[in-house]
């Protein structure tokens, strides 16, 4: 898959401890490539990174996007072809009590990031990850086009808003001559997919209540996500990468990547897939948060379907069932999860 172009290649990940990082550093081995990987140490106990010996399988720096000292250091010995920037502070209601961590980690360090690769000449492609969550929601009932207004409600959103102006503001200043790396913003949002055990995802709490034998209460029933597998938007990173690496600034733009319509369900039917897959444990609809939650965000993903050829490849059943699957598999202890998650990888590309 993609032209075997990251095969021998340097990729600098950011945020490779995290969920989506650790199966995008796993998935960039399985192609060929040289990978290092820069980010805080895993904060949730247990983590995918450490379960899955994920730093085995990379070169491992531990270090704050914060820190621009550090980062050219490592920029400067690594010299990465292409960087994929995935660290931030990735929850809504955690940057309600941490407003200023939450901006300075995911504007000023996208920052740090863009401009310690802007100044290491071996870097020729940049994918920045942000969210679905960077659109001004109106909760209007079709999906949001790239050239729609950023904004964002919480302090979470809003700052990925600003990482997609500043983005853009970063590219038309600094990134327009020949020679200058080309930088591409991703879209992408309610992920789901084994090994994440982040705080208030939906998913990882249905997990967590399951095995502890207690019911799941979930806040807001109705609410609508465009649910899909951690697999999928990763796929559009990389093809994006790709893109950006064989032709440079054609494809220096915003992409969203999200599921089909039929792949659009409540926090109610998911939580019940959930459970019939697992194939036990009980719903309960709790007092609702008194923050504010999105009902309804969906993403158009027409232009990533026309520009880039990149399409969704599993239902949301399938995604949950994978899902669903890994986890069982991981509290049964009854088979190797490295081996089983590079399974995974390999049954979606042969779908693909």
């Amino acid at each position: 898959m993609y032209n075997n172009i990251y095969k021998g290649k340097k990729v600098l990940i950011t945020g490779h401890t995290g969920f989506k990082g650790s199966w995008l550093t796993l998935w960039l081995k399985f192609l060929g490539a040289e990978v290092l990987g820069y980010s805080l140490e895993p904060n949730t106990t247990p983590s995918m990174f450490e379960e899955l010996q994920i730093y085995g399988h990379c070169r491992n720096e531990f270090g704050n996007i914060l820190n621009e000292k550090h980062l050219e250091e490592v920029f400067k010995e690594f010299r990465p072809e292409i960087v994929f920037h995935l660290a931030a502070q990735p929850l809504v209601r955690l940057s309600y009590k941490e407003p200023v961590l939450t901006y300075k980690t995911n504007v000023i360090g996208s920052l740090n990031v863009l401009e310690t690769a802007r100044h290491c000449s071996s870097v020729k492609a940049f994918v920045n990850v942000t969210t679905d969550k960077c659109y001004e929601n109106k909760e209007i009932h079709r999906g949001y086009r790239e050239d729609e207004p950023m904004g964002g409600y919480d302090m979470y959103s809003s700052s990925k808003g600003c990482v997609e102006i500043l983005s853009s503001s970063f590219r038309r200043s600094f990134l327009q001559e020949e020679g200058t790396m080309a930088m591409a913003t991703a879209r992408a949002g309610n992920v789901i997919g084994g090994g994440d055990w982040a705080l208030d995802r939906l998913i990882p709490d249905c997990v967590r209540s399951i095995n502890n034998g207690i019911d799941i209460e979930i806040r807001n029933p109705i609410a609508v996500r465009p649910w899909q597998h951690v697999l999928e938007p990763l796929s559009g990173y990389l093809l994006l990468g790709q893109k950006l690496l064989e032709e440079g600034k054609k494809y220096a733009d915003g992409f969203n990547f999200g599921p089909n319509e039929d792949s659009v369900l409540t926090v109610a039917q998911v939580s019940k897939m959930v459970c019939d897959f697992y194939g036990k444990g009980k719903v309960v609809v709790g007092e609702k948060s008194p923050l504010h939650e999105a009902g309804l965000l969906m993403l158009n993903i027409e232009k990533a379907k026309k520009i880039l050829g990149w399409t969704p490849t599993l239902t949301a059943q399938e995604a949950i069932k994978n899902t669903v699957d890994w986890y069982k598999h991981f509290y049964a202890q009854d088979i190797d999860m490295y081996k089983f998650t590079m399974k995974q990888i390999e049954d979606f590309e042969t779908k693909k």
